[in-house]
């Protein structure tokens, strides 16, 4: 059995819940659920603009394909690994931590990361997972102070990068822009834990042995020049679930939204995806590559929905507990989910497919842009005058940040990250639209 201290909550909880048996995963995951940071994905950009269209996904709908293939999983880990019982019979643990993956990221995407960023910095800066922790440990209502007060190994699980951003960043790579205009690439988000959050960040971390939790939170300089930050090394074995799922998701669904919207060509795909895979070493893998196009390019939905529903079953099917890190003491630490090699290359290829001919799209960049300039002048301007043009209770979230020694800015981000697309267009609006009469 795991320590109990995973189960423990940061704010001690006497709630009188009649007859209530549940685990405090399936508590937490309520919680999420139930949550206004939630149901504001609703209207936050997945891929496409919300509104542009009714049938593709926002980050609501991919936040619950997370959660149901991370549960299949789960299933399939338990039916492969009976000896980490321990490890995977919680309940409602993965649930939350998909369901929760995405709260922190702002209106328009990596659009609105790079103009909260921008307007963040020197400032520990902005990045939509560091934020998601944050709405966790501290700005959710649920409580005073202290969030949705999750248990212990939740917020474990949401922790992709388990290191400050202090730790982490290269100032030098920010350049001054030229002009009002943001190149994104200047403007990469540090992957970590905001300086601001760190209490909260070692009360998770406390239940480790010194040598683990020094090991854990290690950071390295990366050999490609498009990321400029170091990077964490390491993931909980919880986390590594979570991550295949969103990659899956990310890489199947999103796909998927393309094909119908007719944003991507079968001769691109074939090219491109079935011409690589159907050569694989894993003979499912090449057989089904080997005429997928034809299906997930058909006329008929329901031959498209089945190969979807195949393609996804055969990389939950293609994963295993691997004890990737023997180095550690605790099996959270020592164990990580992974796709076998020839699925991992599988799953690449059709994220590089989905990044170079949805993401990088002309009109998907340019919405990105107008999201992002339009963030940077809502931000400017509530900064200006935060007594004038910030709701009350925002305001006093404001003053106590100055009151503590902070900018208040950090508030200020805290509020837009917070908009959906649409709220965020009408505060624009509101701030530097025509006068009305």
């Amino acid at each position: 059995m795991l320590e109990a201290e995973w189960n423990q909550r940061r704010l001690d909880e006497n709630k009188q819940r009649r007859k209530d048996h549940r685990s405090p995963f399936q508590r937490d995951r309520a919680r999420v659920l139930h949550s206004a940071a939630f149901r504001r994905l609703q209207a936050k950009t997945q891929v496409l603009g919300v509104g542009q269209n009714d049938f593709y996904r926002t980050r609501l709908t991919h936040s619950l394909e997370v959660s149901q293939i991370g549960t299949g999983i789960c299933a399939q880990l338990k039916l492969k690994h009976p000896e980490l019982v321990d490890l995977l019979d919680n309940d409602g643990l993965i649930e939350t931590l998909c369901l929760a993956h995405d709260i922190g990221h702002p209106p328009f995407g990596h659009g609105g990361e790079v103009a909260l960023n921008y307007a963040m910095r020197g400032q520990g800066g902005f990045e939509g997972n560091g934020q998601t922790f944050r709405i966790l440990t501290k700005l959710e209502p649920y409580t005073k102070s202290d969030g949705m007060n999750l248990a212990r190994r939740s917020l474990l699980g949401v922790l992709k990068y388990p290191a400050l951003e202090s730790s982490l960043v290269n100032q030098s790579s920010y350049l001054t822009p030229k002009g009002r205009f943001l190149k994104a690439k200047d403007w990469v988000s540090v992957k970590g834990v905001y300086n601001e959050d760190a209490e909260a960040l070692d009360w998770v971390l406390s239940p480790f042995s010194n040598g683990d939790r020094d090991r854990f939170i290690e950071h390295y300089q990366p050999d490609s020049n498009s990321y400029p930050h170091r990077k964490t090394r390491y993931k909980s074995f919880d986390c590594s679930i979570m991550e295949l799922a969103d990659d899956i998701a990310y890489s199947v669904h999103d796909l998927e939204d393309a094909i119908v919207l007719g944003l991507v060509r079968v001769e691109d795909f074939v090219e491109q995806v079935s011409c690589e895979l159907c050569q694989s070493p894993e003979p499912w893998l090449a057989d089904l590559f080997d005429d997928l196009a034809i299906d997930l390019f058909s006329e008929h939905h329901y031959q498209r929905k089945d190969a979807i529903g195949t393609l996804v079953n055969g990389f939950i099917t293609a994963i295993a507990a691997v004890q990737v890190h023997p180095e550690f003491e605790h099996p959270l630490l020592r164990y990580n989910a992974k796709l076998s090699t020839p699925y991992a290359k599988a799953l690449d290829v059709l994220k590089r497919f989905v990044y170079g001919y949805v993401i990088q799209r002309l009109d998907v960049q340019r919405l990105e842009f107008k999201g992002q300039q339009l963030l940077v002048e809502v931000f400017d301007a509530l900064q200006s005058d935060p007594q004038r043009l910030l709701p009350s209770n925002t305001y006093q979230r404001w003053c106590a940040h100055r009151e503590s020694g902070g900018s208040g800015d950090r508030v200020i981000a805290d509020y837009i990250a917070g908009m959906t697309d649409a709220f965020a267009q009408k505060t624009h609006q509101g701030l530097f639209g025509a006068l009305e009469g």
